[in-house]
């Protein structure tokens, strides 16, 4: 079938300026760009007043984890009607294949975060994903997964043969067509692994031109993984961990989401980009993805103290450990640059759902209590196990520096929750960039760019990413004119998405949308 889009602002995902042109596409490729196509066509679409850009590319996602639910459709759609057409899937050391299908550790595989309900081998992950995909999926390997599979959460250091086995499940996938691999330092197991372990994943990575993304340890000025007192805050010693890593591996380098959680860390901006453009002078392929939003998703026990968890409930209720509790949170927080009205309460549990969407000092307001007691409370109704939003990851000095900025490109990192207040990067993250960039005076061919050429560029993925003949027919109609969100409202719709084309399929169009299961996986050349 072919599908002939006439007088469209074409924004062919290179960074240069638009033109008025028209675009023919048959079946899933683009055969020809031009200022005026005379040819017939099955279907023409006139696109006079609106852009046509290159389908966006997701630079951090985790739907890999959704593709094969009963509903799965409902984890894609927000992403679709973003504008959205590929997602790099497989970040911060989890993806649902790199273990036996018979893994007792099933359960672990996705670090508590995600559920991988089909595990297995790449292969297998190919063959299930063929068909179910909503959008296009570019692979990377999950250390963390490999390594949940192989052991669980045990931290003792790998030995040889074990690590030896960790690299066949990166052998396979690599030979595969995945992309590259992934660490996530901040979470179990992966936090577990030795410099032995790590360096062999990499340099596996490495041996076939593959990217690795990093979740370093720490994002904010000082964390619960490196020394209190250190030289350098804990900010600067994950990026110096992650640069150290591509040294010795030879790897190329993914520094995901840079963010600069809790406002004492803002003052590091420059110190971070100094060291990535001193790195890349000096030859490393390194580079960072960043999102258009201030806050991010987090957990309840993000200011607690795991001393205090472990105290039986008459030592936790004596007046020195609570005045040493309140003291211990204080502290957190004063250091971190984190207030109360920071944390956004996105769930806490099926019987409490009263409390999302308010902040701490909401909360406590409404029940006559203090601050504290009203988290403590939260921490205590929720397990432990509750969810908030975190503010001050940026400022918009900084969301500002970063979408300009020649290294960045951009991603969302969310995901649509089972339950309780959605993250609003799952529905809104790029339709802001654009947003952002007109009030900023950023050219749109840059922000397009940074979405979709410079992402399939970054992640090597071919024929997609740019409006040309040959590649790809995937496509995102902008109407740039009416781009709005709705920060009041996190899983609103966004304005100004008007057509979506995955493949050549339509899935969104005429602003409205139509689904479909037009994706696939994509594969590296190798």
């Amino acid at each position: 079938m072919k599908t002939l889009f006439k007088n469209a602002e074409i924004y062919d995902g290179s960074g240069g300026k638009p033109y008025v042109g028209d675009v023919l596409i048959e079946d899933d490729v683009i055969v020809r760009v031009g200022e005026e196509i005379d040819e017939q066509a099955d279907k023409v679409v006139d696109l006079s007043g609106y852009q046509l850009c290159p389908g966006f590319i997701d630079a951090h996602s985790h739907n890999d984890f959704f593709y094969d639910r009963d509903d799965a459709e409902k984890y894609f759609r927000p992403f679709i009607e973003q504008g959205i057409t590929t997602q790099i899937t497989g970040n911060c050391s989890f993806s649902p294949f790199g273990a036996e299908k018979d893994t007792p550790y099933r359960d672990k595989l996705g670090g508590g975060l995600f559920d991988a309900l089909h595990p297995g081998s790449f292969a297998e992950f190919k063959e299930r994903a063929e068909g179910r995909l909503y959008v296009n999926i570019a692979p990377l390997i999950g250390q963390g997964s490999i390594r949940a599979g192989i052991a669980g959460y045990d931290p003792a250091p790998f030995t040889k043969e074990q690590i030896e086995k960790e690299l066949s499940f990166v052998r396979e996938a690599m030979e595969g067509g995945a992309f590259g691999g992934s660490f996530g330092f901040m979470y179990e197991p992966d936090r577990y692994a030795a410099e032995d372990e790590i360096l062999a994943f990499a340099g596996e990575v490495a041996k076939y031109d593959g990217i690795v993304t990093i979740h370093p340890r720490a994002c904010s000025i000082v964390s619960a993984d490196y020394p209190l007192l250190t030289k350098k805050s804990h900010l600067e010693m994950g990026l110096d961990e992650a640069v150290d890593i591509m040294k010795r591996s030879g790897c190329r380098l993914e520094y995901s989401h840079l963010i600069f959680t809790g406002q004492r860390s803002w003052r590091l901006l420059d110190k971070m980009l100094a060291t990535f453009y001193r790195e890349r002078r000096n030859g490393g392929d390194i580079a960072f993805d960043n999102y258009s939003f201030h806050y991010g998703a987090s957990v309840i026990t993000v200011v607690f103290p795991e001393w205090y968890a472990q105290l039986s409930k008459e030592q936790a209720a004596s007046p020195i450990n609570r005045f040493k509790l309140q003291l211990t949170i204080l502290m957190y927080r004063k250091v971190l640059g984190i207030d109360w009205d920071d944390m956004v309460v996105a769930y806490i549990s099926d019987d409490h759902p009263e409390y999302e969407g308010k902040t701490i000092p909401q909360c406590a307001a409404e029940e006559g209590l203090s601050n504290l007691d009203m988290y403590l409370k939260l921490v205590d109704l929720s397990d432990r196990a509750g969810s908030i939003y975190l503010g001050k990851y940026y400022n918009a000095e900084i969301v500002r520096r970063l979408m300009e900025d020649e290294l960045s490109v951009f991603m969302t990192d969310a995901w649509v929750e089972e339950k309780g207040l959605q993250n609003i990067a799952a529905f809104q993250t790029f339709p802001q960039f654009f947003v952002l960039a007109k009030k900023y005076g950023i050219p749109t061919e840059k922000i397009v760019h940074k979405m979709t050429g410079k992402t399939a560029e970054r992640y090597r993925i071919p024929e997609r990413g740019f409006i040309r003949p040959g590649y790809k027919a995937d496509l995102t109609v902008i109407d740039l004119e009416n781009m709005r969100v709705d920060e009041q409202k996190p899983d609103a719709r966004p304005q100004g998405i008007a057509a979506v084309y995955v493949n050549g399929r339509a899935v969104l169009e005429n602003g409205e949308y139509i689904g479909g299961r037009a994706g696939k996986v994509l594969l590296k050349r190798n």
